[in-house]
């Protein structure tokens, strides 16, 4: 278990200023974003769920799925985590055990939100949230589990605003701060004036979900951060550029064009990490004489 994960977010969430968070899939995304300096990253159920299954994220991945992925994702970079756990996939024994799954694989925190199971990406139509109560003892039973010394930080999620309006949406997000939650993530809302709502009546961290076309106003970070928000996610816009940058060359193989768009073979190697464990290998050159 890594126990300086929840540790590195707490010191990163008490320095001044915005994080902005880019959302990986994998372990290889994982390592592009540490690389680049950003000290942050989210485990995006979204993106895994089209990475890992090619599915759409409709709650078709499960939670054994998930942790093994976010236990890659965690061994590949020195940077703090965030796993998306969905529901806790089930009641509120259930949502212990999650939390204690993703503390073992390394997680410095995991997002609980209050949608009805099976759940669907916060910026597509047909979601459904849950009563309070069992939302209320989703939140209750993780930040249970984290101070029952699962050591890792509890995000807390509404989707609330989509289907009952913000009333009830900052009623639920109160409450999950009065539990204990660590982060607070209103999805979805639909204004400015909605995010300033937000982030004036709900104390501590706050994130904001920056879909690229989505619900909620792609705003600038310095925009972000004079509202109140602690965190700035980009949950798809690695994998859409990833999507993207595939297609394009697909299209020219298909064509037999050469790619034009790529990193040469030495940049691939690097970022892979073959330099590193050339490295270290050199360390058993020579292996040491015994009599």
């Amino acid at each position: 278990m890594n126990h300086s994960a929840g540790k590195k977010l707490r010191q990163l969430l008490d320095q001044p200023g915005l994080i902005t968070m880019p959302c990986c899939f994998d372990a290889f995304s994982a390592k592009l974003i540490a690389q680049a300096g950003f000290p942050l990253t989210f485990m995006s159920g979204f993106a895994v769920s089209a990475a890992r299954l090619g599915l759409p994220d409709t709650g078709l991945i499960s939670y054994g799925e998930l942790v093994e992925q976010g236990r890659n994702i965690c061994a590949a970079v020195d940077i703090p985590v965030i796993g998306d756990a969905d529901t806790g996939y089930g009641n509120a024994l259930n949502v212990r055990r999650t939390i204690r799954g993703y503390a073992a694989a390394g997680f410095a925190c995991a997002m609980i939100e209050d949608q009805e199971s099976p759940k669907r990406c916060g910026h597509t139509r047909g979601k459904s949230i849950v009563g309070r109560d069992e939302a209320l003892n989703r939140i209750k039973a993780a930040v249970d589990e984290r101070d029952a010394g699962s050591d890792l930080l509890i995000m807390a999620r509404t989707d609330a605003r989509h289907s009952h309006g913000m009333e009830e949406a900052l009623w639920r997000c109160q409450a999950f701060a009065d539990l204990g939650a660590d982060i607070i993530f209103l999805e979805a809302p639909r204004s400015r004036e909605e995010m300033e709502q937000f982030c004036k009546a709900i104390p501590g961290p706050k994130m904001a979900n920056m879909v690229e076309q989505g619900d909620t106003p792609l705003l600038p970070p310095a925009e972000l951060e004079q509202m109140g928000y602690k965190i700035a996610a980009y949950p798809l816009t690695l994998l859409s550029s990833a999507a993207h940058a595939m297609q394009q060359a697909l299209a020219q193989l298909k064509q037999g064009k050469p790619v034009d768009a790529m990193l040469d073979f030495a940049e691939l190697r690097q970022v892979v990490g073959f330099d590193d464990y050339n490295r270290q290998l050199a360390n058993y050159d020579n292996p040491p004489k015994t009599d």
